[in-house]
């Protein structure tokens, strides 16, 4: 099933009473949270009540964050894939004591679904909710459906999905593509190529120009080896001047990749992270990153035709089938790690600076794959269920 806003219409911004308190569990990577908080804050924009459950590494960083947008949170201790017969152990009275603390804290809130985003942070909610009888929905955020999610569909009402599903047989439960949820901020009212670059200038002392292209490297908040040490040397053994480069290096790796640019002929700024990628998405050309499915929906929501390196130990390859939705779409080149190289980029590089307009009109194909309405999605298809569920126990 497809679902699309232009096809359900927006929800309401009043929510019915069969929907007026959420609980979200969530955590782990930025790939799962930041989805959830994004789901969370437009809940509560709507005047709903959400509660998000938080297990899995960084959740202290990640209950602050929440906190800002004035959003409750519950830390449940992690249930990590059970390795071996000791960490199954681990595993098994760390779930007893999770599913325990959830479900308790689930009857005191007494939601009327929980969502799920996807990942062994939001297990032990969701069997939680599944005990405590609140409706079970989830989100799963790549092409692939992860076994997290898999297992969890046995009991789910509902499943939606950031990109046309590669394994839907494995899953248990409807499944819709929704799109990702992503930030508001990249949703809101945009500025141009030429403003963005001006305040890229203002805020980082630049001198960058539109009339050059820009590149934008990232490889995620603690970088990626294969960019922040092949690509600038490749791009400094180009020979040109006529682009410019914004690379995210990543958590502690700023003074390498800083170090590595030194003496490029082409204009380069090298920062750790940026709470602003809406501007850097609209000022660049081109992207080089990894295939995650959060950077994939944002760069499809800006336009920006890609080079995606998947990353080679991602759970069950499920980058690559991220990758090829965007291959499918002709809005990206897809490289293997090991074949990035500075040889294959130099060639990439050839090519597209002499097809230059051919590449710019293929960005456009980014549309194919960009759903700006995912989050009004994702919460308009748990609504639709839970006032049919509503319907069946009146009669």
């Amino acid at each position: 099933m497809d679902l699309t806003s232009t096809q359900t219409g927006a929800v309401a911004e009043t929510l019915p009473p069969e929907f007026r308190k959420l609980a979200i569990a969530s955590g782990g990577t930025g790939g799962h949270f930041y989805p959830g908080l994004s789901v969370a804050r437009e809940f509560q924009r709507r005047r709903g009540e959400v509660l998000m459950f938080l297990s899995g590494k960084h959740t202290a960083q990640q209950s602050e964050i929440a906190a800002r947008f004035g959003i409750k949170t519950i830390i449940i201790p992690a249930s990590p894939r059970p390795r071996g017969p000791v960490a199954f152990c681990r595993f098994v009275i760390n779930l007893l004591r999770g599913v325990g603390q959830a479900r308790r804290r689930l009857e005191e809130f007494r939601p009327d679904a929980l969502l799920g985003m996807g990942s062994f942070a939001s297990f032990t909610a969701s069997i939680g909710a599944r005990l405590a009888g609140i409706p079970v929905f989830l989100h799963e955020g790549n092409a692939r459906i992860g076994a997290a999610n898999r297992f969890i569909s046995r009991w789910a009402y509902h499943l939606a999905i950031s990109f046309p599903p590669v394994n839907r047989e494995h899953c248990k439960c409807p499944v819709t593509c929704t799109g990702m949820p992503v930030r508001p901020e990249l949703l809101g009212q945009r500025i141009d190529r030429d403003q963005a670059i001006a305040q890229i200038n203002r805020e980082q002392g630049t001198a960058f120009t539109p009339e050059l292209p820009l590149f934008l490297i990232f490889g995620g908040s603690q970088g990626a080896q294969v960019f922040n040490q092949t690509l600038p040397a490749a791009l400094k053994q180009l020979g040109r001047q006529d682009f410019q480069v914004i690379h995210l290096t990543g958590k502690g790796k700023l003074d390498e990749v800083t170090a590595a640019y030194a003496g490029a002929a082409f204009p380069a700024l090298a920062v750790a992270e940026s709470a602003e990628m809406d501007v850097l998405y609209t000022a660049c050309n081109l992207i080089f990153c990894r295939a995650g499915a959060s950077s994939i929906a944002e760069i499809t929501l800006f336009g920006r035709y890609s080079v995606l390196v998947p990353f080679p130990y991602a759970a069950e390859l499920h980058q690559d089938d991220n990758a090829a939705v965007m291959t499918a779409a002709d809005a990206a080149t897809v490289v293997g790690n090991a074949d990035f190289t500075a040889g294959w980029i130099k060639e990439f590089l050839a090519d597209w600076f002499e097809h230059r307009p051919e590449f710019e009109n293929k960005a456009g194909n980014c549309a194919m794959v960009a759903r700006p309405e995912a989050t009004t999605d994702l919460l308009h298809l748990i609504e639709a269920d839970l006032l049919r569920l509503a319907a069946i126990v009146e009669t």
